[in-house]
């Protein structure tokens, strides 16, 4: 299994996933915040035609994972994997998509060459999730949009072997910000975002054993910083910060092995 990010941060989020197919290799976009065009630009940037996607699975219906979510799957016949509670608040933006599978958020199911495993998280959102896709050899964990740690975290990231990880700002910056208090309070909130430190607190109570990758992701363009989210991780893993990657909000990420 391998991965690639389109962009990551409030502008646009948008990963794709490949599994070994029997075929061909089986595609999949976790997420897309991307307008239509902006979403077929990157993905070809990736060597990946529209085509190609067997599916795309949703977190949330905020817009900048969801904007360009029904758009592209309307436009190239794209089954979509999201909870009740996210398809309520996009029902609207949903019509006309011929293929809406709703999914529990506590139960796993398999997609060709994937198991895909949903758990809930506290976000300001109807019923948000987030993922981790195994393919029997490799197991990539996503976790953004996250307010808070919960107790669950360690059991649901458990045995990873490549996790992508929210740092979406560093409380000094935020608090020091123009941003409105309402909106530091949204984002430094139990149902907001995380912190370089509170990501670093996850990871630590994490099983690290097997993690060989780790992505920092979502970063905030005014809040956060790609140096702050690396030495805030790398302490954890015991790496250099050059060896923790980083998902950015104009160029992504480029392929890596999970």
């Amino acid at each position: 299994m391998r991965f690639a990010s389109l962009g990551s941060g409030s502008e646009g989020n948008a990963l794709l996933i490949e599994a070994a197919g029997a075929q061909r290799p089986y595609r999949i976009l976790l997420d897309c915040g991307f307008g239509l065009r902006e979403a077929q630009r990157r993905l070809a940037r990736l060597d990946c035609e529209p085509e190609s996607l067997s599916a795309i699975l949703v977190t949330h219906e905020h817009g900048d994972h969801v904007g360009g979510v029904f758009r592209l799957a309307r436009a190239h016949r794209i089954p979509v994997y999201l909870t009740h509670g996210t398809l309520r608040a996009c029902e609207r933006a949903a019509q006309g998509c011929e293929d809406i599978r709703v999914i529990d958020s506590h139960a796993a199911f398999d997609l060709p060459g994937l198991r895909v495993e949903p758990f809930p998280v506290p976000h300001d959102a109807r019923e948000p999730v987030q993922y981790v896709l195994d393919d029997g050899a490799a197991r990539l964990g996503v976790l953004t949009d996250i307010g808070h740690p919960t107790a669950h975290l360690p059991s649901a990231l458990s045995r990873l072997t490549a996790l992508v990880l929210e740092t979406n700002h560093d409380a000094g910056l935020l608090e020091g910000s123009a941003y409105p208090p309402s909106l530091k309070q949204r984002i430094s909130g139990r149902y907001g975002h995380l912190e370089n430190a509170d990501a670093a607190r996850i990871l630590a109570s994490l099983d690290r054993s097997s993690l060989k990758t780790v992505v920092a992701a979502h970063l905030s363009r005014q809040n956060n910083r790609a140096d702050l989210a690396r030495a805030a991780l790398s302490p954890v893993l015991g790496w250099s910060r050059e060896e923790v990657a980083v998902a950015d909000q104009d160029e992504g990420l480029a392929w890596r092995h999970a």
